[in-house]
């Protein structure tokens, strides 16, 4: 797991890294690809080990991996 700044990433250090987003307003930005995306305002409820809650405007509530922020198919902004 490579990023593209030469950096390794493991799933500890993706989780210490969302730790602090808990309970807060963020946008997710979802690659669907084909240059198609979806973007979300939520908030991440809950953090396990390989993948994280997050609760939409909408109160609905969705699952992303780890997998899926080293991969770059989401991108997460405050």
């Amino acid at each position: 797991m490579l990023d593209t700044q030469g950096k390794l990433y493991n799933n500890l250090m993706i989780k210490n890294i969302l730790t602090p987003y808990i309970g807060k307003n963020i946008k997710i930005k979802y690659n669907l690809g084909r240059n198609k995306y979806e973007t979300y305002e939520a908030q991440i409820i809950k953090i396990y080990n390989c993948v994280f809650l997050v609760k939409l405007k909408n109160n609905m509530v969705k699952s992303f991996s780890f997998a899926d922020i080293i991969t770059k198919n989401i991108k997460i902004y405050e």
